[in-house]
């Protein structure tokens, strides 16, 4: 007997979405008349709620996707190219996870070392899409005690929360097990910097895959090879996502870049020119707080290269 039930994807692969309803998972594809309807982003995606018709064979049949209050989102990635891409070169939408209530940043302090400029464009992607933010350092057992908050300080002293983990030791864990109860969140980051392992660590009944880091590249290996979401024990959902190469912006122009660094965001008006582009204009408030240091050059370096299309890190 067919029944008609609600739930959230917890799996997408080829196609093929579980949907997790209170009863049990159910393995869905989407009806052929969504797909006909022509879109710039995924039709269906980790996190989406949606209502589905259970089938005589166990399986479903997804006919309404819910408004998504929130996306964690890329451009969708255009073939093998190498080109520098710009804001306005792609329009389509890859969605990482839908609905999220926080996304968690992992990288590690070595093994691979931290691109701290991708960083920033994760820390940007987040605040553009009003998605809480939280930067989780992994591996500190790697490096010495007066090293472990090294280049992220500068995100402590802005603001961000930042969680210091060794996934080997356990330490720190208890704590990102805090931050993780009761939401939806989404944990992103480079390959090999850790993020199967620690998701192990918090919940070890997961036996998540994990993979060294390649000793002749010095870059992470690929673990997870398709989105999911995890449920934990203590409540909350986590979307364990493959590792990103590269992050680039979906529906965000150069122009807006100012007001999602939380640093730039309120000197924005006390710069001379309303269309400041804070690189080269005189009076440039912006500038001026980094030239004294305000601002750090890291952080204010990042912002100019994104802001010239300069800017496309790979991990």
């Amino acid at each position: 007997m067919n029944e008609r039930r609600t739930g959230i994807i917890t799996r997408a692969q080829s196609g093929f979405f579980t949907v997790q309803s209170e009863e049990d998972s159910v393995v869905c594809t989407i009806r052929g008349q969504l797909q006909e309807i022509r879109r710039d982003t995924d039709l269906a995606a980790l996190g989406d709620r949606v209502t589905f018709l259970t089938q005589a064979d166990g399986t479903g049949i997804i006919e309404a996707i819910a408004e998504r209050s929130r996306v964690l989102s890329r451009r969708a990635p255009s073939g093998h190219s190498r080109q520098k891409p710009k804001f306005r070169d792609r329009s389509v939408e890859q969605v990482l996870v839908a609905n999220p209530d926080q996304a968690v940043f992992v990288f590690s302090c070595t093994e691979p070392d931290p691109n701290m400029r991708m960083l920033d464009r994760c820390l940007v992607t987040a605040s553009a899409n009003q998605i809480p933010a939280l930067i989780c350092v992994n591996k500190i057992d790697r490096v010495g005690p007066q090293e472990t908050p090294g280049l992220f300080s500068i995100y402590e002293h802005i603001g961000y929360h930042v969680v210091y983990t060794s996934a080997l030791y356990g330490t720190g864990i208890t704590n990102l097990r805090t931050t993780l109860q009761g939401k939806l969140s989404v944990l992103v980051g480079p390959s090999g910097v850790g993020k199967s392992t620690l998701l192990n660590k918090i919940q070890p009944g997961l036996r998540l895959q994990v993979q060294s880091v390649s000793h002749s590249t010095s870059k992470g290996r690929h673990t997870t090879v398709f989105p999911q979401l995890l449920r934990l024990d203590g409540g909350g959902w986590v979307a364990d996502t493959p590792g990103l190469r590269a992050l680039d912006f979906f529906d965000l122009e150069p122009e807006e870049l100012d007001a999602y660094f939380v640093e730039i965001a309120p000197l924005v008006s006390e710069c001379a020119f309303s269309d400041c582009s804070h690189t080269h204009e005189p009076n440039c408030a912006v500038r001026t707080a980094a030239e004294s240091g305000i601002i750090h050059p890291l952080r204010y370096d990042s912002f100019k290269r994104m802001r010239l299309g300069q800017e496309y890190p790979e991990a």
